[in-house]
């Protein structure tokens, strides 16, 4: 059966379709607007890993650190007097673009292994500074008294999650959008090259480095709107945020969805927080095991994640930009 390549409408007709069904929920699934909401925090988490990762080649697993960077300037800019939520994003981008800017001279230089161990060591690292600084970050309690603002000075945010679900699809979005834009440019290009073959991209005279330091800047700075995000809706930000099994979980979720797909993020989390719940209801004792099981038959049953094997299962090619 041969391959269908799909025009930049049908491909655009679909992406349409995906956000609308997303939007639905609002009124199809009013009970799971808390989940749902997560699960598009959860997404832009995953993408942000996905353009360090799936695009660039960066191996890393330690982006929980710009995740929960985010989160407590979100909720400590809230805690202490400024609870407007756009603020609180634009602080976590900036503060996270700059970290991971000068972070990724450390990073971009090493090789694979390198690169591993040093993100590894950079999240464990201020996941113990969160930890010391309990008079400031509410170590294992947490950060609490998190006020947020209305947003616009209109819509505060409700125990139903209604403020919340629609401020954070807006905001994911908004970056999802953000994102496309910059894959589909020369930039966005030039990193796909120097994950096929880096090589010859150095062979052209590229600035493999220097793309790639860009790169990871603008992966941490989108982690760190996630996390922010995720502050916001929640009024609560925990050590949790900052921990190594964040990153990994980030990963599996992005594994699962498709790396350097676009959609593997959303995708990747929309599948997994929703497992995820559906054990945790179903085997509340042991649903770390049948979460497990669903994991590996999922990887066993093709490589490239669920949108890679939805490709080879109805013999779908994406036109790449």
């Amino acid at each position: 059966m041969t391959k269908l390549n799909l025009n930049p409408r049908q491909i655009v007709a679909l992406e349409v379709v995906f956000w609308l069904a997303l939007a639905s929920t609002y009124f199809l699934l009013p009970e799971k607007l808390v989940l749902i909401t997560q699960i598009m925090i959860t997404g832009l988490f995953a993408i942000a890993l996905d353009i360090a990762l799936g695009y660039a080649g960066i191996l890393t697993v330690g982006h929980a650190a710009f995740f929960g960077i985010g989160a407590y300037l979100a909720g400590l800019l809230a805690k202490y007097g400024w609870g407007e939520p756009f603020s609180g994003l634009l602080l976590a981008l900036a503060v996270c673009a700059v970290l991971g800017y000068l972070l990724s001279y450390l990073i971009v230089r090493g090789s694979d292994l390198t690169r591993l161990m040093i993100t590894i060591g950079v999240c464990v690292l201020f996941f113990e500074l969160a930890n010391r600084l309990t008079p400031i970050t509410g170590g294992a309690d947490g950060l609490q008294g998190v006020d947020m603002w209305p947003v616009l000075g209109q819509f505060r945010f409700d125990l139903w999650g209604k403020t919340a679900f629609i401020y954070t699809f807006c905001i994911v979005l908004l970056m999802f959008l953000a994102v496309r834009l910059m894959l589909k440019s020369p930039f966005g290009l030039v990193l796909r090259g120097i994950h096929d073959n880096r090589r010859r991209m150095l062979a052209i005279g590229s600035p493999v480095d220097s793309r790639l330091r860009l790169a990871y800047c603008f992966s941490a700075a989108i982690a760190g709107v996630a996390g922010a995000l995720l502050a916001q809706t929640t009024q609560f930000v925990g050590l949790e945020m900052l921990s190594f099994n964040r990153s990994a979980e980030i990963l599996i979720i992005l594994i699962l969805g498709g790396t350097g797909r676009l959609y593997g993020g959303l995708i990747g989390a929309l599948l997994y927080m929703t497992v995820h719940d559906f054990f945790s209801d179903f085997d509340p004792k042991f649903w770390m095991f049948w979460l497990g099981i669903f994991l590996i038959l999922v990887v066993m049953i093709g490589r490239g994640g669920v949108l890679g094997v939805l490709s080879k299962a109805f013999k779908v090619r994406e036109q790449r930009p």
